[in-house]
């Protein structure tokens, strides 16, 4: 069976589902890279290359094939949502956020092929392939993003971005929905 016909009769059922019912959803999907090979195209001077390969109004599933670089530190918007490694080791780092203020990093995990783990609603995290050189994964997100918050450290500032933008500095002006200026966090 298609993958998408799999995904429709799974993922089509939800209705504002709870984080649970989003896991079990992307477990029972059992999506294999196999399947998403061509799909998997590359991002010259991005993190990744993402593709859209599920969406309602309830969720939206994307792969993401990851370059050598790391994304910028984010949130995910209103959304929450699980990320399941596919291929290679991620390596996910979390972020602790005050208001208007520059994130706080909080830890560092690796993540092995195979692992789901949990995308909290306005948590911030940034991810990077390991020392393994590759990184493919899958993301299920209820609602499907939109208004993600992306940090740039260096500039002290964070960006509301468009829907069709990564988790990077946007290049293009129509990308920056809002700018913000960030306070650094007292000690």
């Amino acid at each position: 069976m298609h993958y998408q016909i799999r995904l429709d009769g799974i993922l089509g059922k939800l209705q504002n589902p709870t984080s649970e019912q989003l896991k079990d959803a992307l477990l029972e999907a059992n999506v294999q890279l196999k399947e998403l090979q061509p799909e998997l195209g590359t991002s010259k001077g991005k993190p990744y290359y993402r593709k859209l390969i599920y969406q309602n109004e309830h969720v939206e599933l994307l792969v993401m094939n990851w370059s050598e670089l790391e994304c910028a530190p984010h949130d995910h918007g209103h959304s929450f949502g699980w990320i399941q490694v596919l291929d290679g080791t991620a390596k996910n780092t979390v972020y602790k956020v005050n208001g208007d203020t520059l994130p706080l990093e909080l830890f560092t995990e690796f993540q092995e092929q195979g692992k789901a783990f949990f995308a909290p609603k306005n948590g911030v995290h940034k991810m990077s392939v390991s020392n393994d050189g590759k990184l493919v994964t899958l993301h299920l997100y209820s609602p499907p993003i939109t208004g993600m918050k992306v940090y740039d450290l260096k500039k002290c500032a964070a960006c509301i971005v468009s829907d069709d933008c990564g988790a990077w500095w946007p290049e293009a002006t129509r990308q920056k929905v809002k700018e913000i200026k960030l306070e650094k966090a007292a000690d």
